[in-house]
């Protein structure tokens, strides 16, 4: 971009906010959701702003697999929602993942969950994600990023809050991240 001249407006392309889930099942799970935040919050356009915890959870679908850990991020994307997806599944294959079973083992797995109260269903992406509501390995980390004033956050701190209470749904609190660039949901 030219630098501009006194008193020259600079329009920068607006940011939305975006939440998403990463798992990992092999290899050194930790290391590789904190390489994945950090491959994301280097490529232009988009910034992890928020990060949730790190929860241990068992596998759904295809369970003959080691557990997951997961987590959910609320980024700030400068990308349209096909743009911000393409970047996650390169982020993916960057990282190793190998697409052999479907729900199998993985080293990173990407979801964009929501994009601002965006809706939207073509062959490539739907919005908000169609599975996230019936998987409490999503809802628990995304409770713990989603801006209370996001269209959907009581319904998923209900779900989240009912997972937890329930106590079958194999989810156990890891670790931490203390990400850099943390703000309060106040600050959205």
């Amino acid at each position: 971009m030219a630098t501009p001249l006194p008193n020259e407006k600079v329009t920068m392309p607006e940011a939305h906010w975006a939440y998403v889930a990463l798992g990992s099942n092999i290899g050194d799970r930790e290391a590789l959701l904190r390489e994945a935040i950090e491959s994301l919050d280097c490529r232009p356009g988009i910034r992890v702003r928020r990060v949730s915890a790190i929860y241990e959870t068992e596998p759904v679908g295809y369970t003959d697999q080691p557990s997951f850990l997961n987590m959910v991020i609320a980024v700030q994307a400068q990308l349209s929602p096909i743009e911000l997806l393409r970047e996650l599944l390169e982020t993916e294959k960057r990282l190793g993942r190998v697409r052999h079973i479907r729900w199998g083992p993985r080293t990173m797995d990407l979801d964009l969950l929501l994009y601002e109260d965006v809706t939207m269903e073509s062959e490539e992406l739907q919005l908000p994600h169609p599975r996230m509501m019936e998987r409490p390995f999503v809802l628990v980390p995304l409770h713990d990023v989603i801006d209370p004033a996001h269209p959907l956050a009581t319904r998923v701190a209900q779900a989240s809050s009912a997972a937890l209470q329930d106590g079958k749904e194999g989810i156990t609190l890891w670790s931490t991240i203390n990400w850099r660039s943390a703000s309060a949901h106040s600050e959205s």
